[in-house]
């Protein structure tokens, strides 16, 4: 039989394609993992990666080992949450994965509102974009997260609409502003978008494939940037127009772009903002906690789905 610490070491290796690489990620000495990559191959009778130059290259048998073992990592996982779940909710760490722009205004209120029942604990807000929280749910890492409903697989997930946020077109330019923007205005626009690590995955980005996809056009970006905030700050100095969510839009035009405003699409269009959590699951007290609050701080500011 295999050990936890023979596919966790296993995992690291195929995920960076190194060796060395996933010595340093473990904090373990380069032989001792592959050592447990040697045992691991004994275990199973095939070779798991081939060497190719300093690197390593997995093995057909490494590919369908991979989502077998990330189950297994995240079942013992859960298995260790749960028994120390009771003493997690005094004194441990509580992890919630929450997307960038939900974080952007929720998140300091999500965490605001945990320490004030639970004083002792220390709280972590995961993830930059819904793929990325998404993975670290896949991985075991997360317990339950709220992300953009358009980016999530729903194989193996149990997803729950909790609000809608609608996205608004934003400008410096006023005459742009007067009237609702249609896919064919939208098309033509020159656009600062963030996200341009996911831009493959932006749940914004999928929503205005879509609301383009009748003109045979994609939203033109003229500027590609990281986060919101730069985004903003460019629409304010006349750079660009963008569309961002509304609650976001609210949150930093005052600040970053003061002298630019918003106007809606048209037809509106809105991402849903859920909560995921693996199917079946047995969520820990402070996951449940998690949910139960980050919804009801979503829900005052976007607009609810089945309202608690």
């Amino acid at each position: 039989m295999f050990s936890l610490h023979q596919l966790r070491c296993f995992l690291t290796t195929y995920e960076h394609g190194s060796l060395t690489a996933a010595a340093a990620e473990l904090g373990y000495a380069q032989p001792s993992v592959s050592e447990q990559i040697r045992a691991l191959e004994k275990s199973i009778g095939a070779q798991l990666f081939r060497r190719v130059g300093r690197g390593v290259v997995p093995t057909t048998v490494a590919d369908t080992l991979r989502p077998h073992a990330e189950r297994t990592l995240a079942a013992a996982e859960e298995a260790r949450r749960a028994a120390r779940s009771v003493m997690a909710l005094e004194t441990g760490t509580i992890r919630f994965g929450m997307f960038g722009t939900a974080r952007l205004y929720a998140g300091a209120g999500l965490v605001a509102d945990v320490l004030r029942q639970y004083p002792g604990v220390r709280v972590e807000l995961i993830g930059q974009n819904s793929s990325d929280v998404q993975d670290e749910l896949r991985r075991g890492r997360l317990e339950a997260a709220m992300i953009a409903v358009p980016q999530v697989s729903s194989e193996g997930m149990a997803v729950t609409p909790v609000a809608r946020d609608e996205l608004v077109y934003i400008s410096a330019d006023p005459t742009r502003l007067e009237t609702p923007v249609t896919p064919q205005r939208l098309a033509a626009a020159s656009l600062v978008m963030p996200e341009t690590t996911w831009r493959a995955d932006d749940s914004t980005r999928i929503i205005l494939r879509q609301m383009l996809h009748e003109t045979g056009r994609n939203p033109q970006t003229r500027i590609e940037v990281e986060d919101v905030e730069t985004a903003v700050e460019l629409v304010g100095m006349g750079m660009a127009d963008s569309v961002i969510p509304r609650g976001a839009a609210e949150q930093l035009l005052p600040r970053l772009a003061p002298t630019a405003g918003l106007v809606a699409l048209r037809p509106r269009q809105f991402d849903t903002l859920a909560i995921v959590h693996r199917a079946g699951a047995t969520l820990s007290p402070a996951a449940t906690l998690m949910i139960d609050l980050a919804t009801r701080r979503i829900q005052s500011i976007a607009e609810p789905i089945n309202p608690r």
